[in-house]
């Protein structure tokens, strides 16, 4: 019964490395060969932290140096790690995770708005969420249920500090999403008309996410509203995805700028972008 409980253990284990990462269940597998040598030689007081040690390293060292050429094999490139091009991750388990892959046309397109932002209005930062895995067409970034090609890309809103008034890269979520700009009155409530229709998840990360960091930060429409427009008159830009009240209150016009379904999530924490 405990080998049984082993192995099931195991097989969840990659399952659910595999659905997070893309390649955690391989690498897990792959590090079944040091547990072996780590069980022969550690003693059992330290072979669990040897074992978590072995895995992490292999890891880590799969995500930075044998994941990168060979997603480029399949048409992906990696966003990057640290602040470049005036674009940085909004969470670094973006990177750590593999979930920051896209198509060379669109990381281009993003490198492209930044430098627009950030000349327009110094010292900004844009702040990229999710993207796709690196590797296989249909292999869906969980739990987003569009981003398995290469061609999407989640990008945070701007905020400014609710007690200075400055503009600040920084925003009220630690995950990045969740933290949302709701309805005002008089606007277009989405986010209530998909829970009268009974699609819970619309706006479970609402729900899921802290609200403490919200009175922290106001948001801040003009480069928000900059950041869609500059997305929007990109040729290789198809579509953008933004709640109804925020494409009516900030006036964006573009026809890419399109309403997304219930059965998605809330688009008023962040813009979804993607190529044609």
């Amino acid at each position: 019964m405990t080998r049984f409980l082993k192995a099931l253990g195991a097989v969840v284990l990659v399952c659910v490395l595999t659905i997070t990462t893309q390649i955690g269940g391989i690498v897990f597998l792959i590090s079944i060969l040091a547990f072996i040598v780590i069980d022969k030689r550690v003693g059992t007081r330290y072979a669990l932290a040897a074992k978590v040690l072995a895995f992490t390293a292999l890891y880590l060292f799969s995500v930075f140096v044998i994941v990168p050429p060979i997603a480029k094999l399949f048409g992906r490139v990696a966003m990057p790690l640290t602040t470049t091009n005036h674009v940085r991750p909004t969470n670094m388990l973006t990177v750590i995770l593999n979930r920051n892959y896209v198509r060379p046309e669109l990381r281009r397109a993003t490198f492209d708005v930044a430098a627009k932002l950030s000349k327009k209005y110094p010292g900004t930062t844009l702040n990229y969420l999710e993207a796709n895995f690196p590797f296989f067409n249909g292999f869906s970034l969980a739990p987003h249920l569009s981003h398995s090609d290469g061609k999407k890309l989640d990008v945070s809103f701007f905020y400014r500090d609710a007690g200075t008034s400055e503009a600040t890269d920084r925003v009220p979520s630690w995950l990045g999403y969740g933290v949302s700009e709701g309805p005002l009155p008089g606007e277009f409530d989405r986010p209530a008309e998909c829970a009268r229709q009974g699609y819970w998840q619309y706006s479970f990360m609402s729900r899921a996410i802290p609200q403490g960091n919200k009175m922290k930060y106001t948001f801040d429409p003009r480069r928000t509203k900059d950041l869609v427009n500059f997305f929007a008159t990109d040729q290789s830009i198809g579509k953008i995805l933004i709640e109804p009240h925020l494409k009516t209150r900030l006036g964006l016009t573009s026809v890419k700028v399109r309403l997304h379904g219930c059965i998605a999530v809330r688009h008023d924490d962040h813009i979804h972008v993607q190529l044609k």
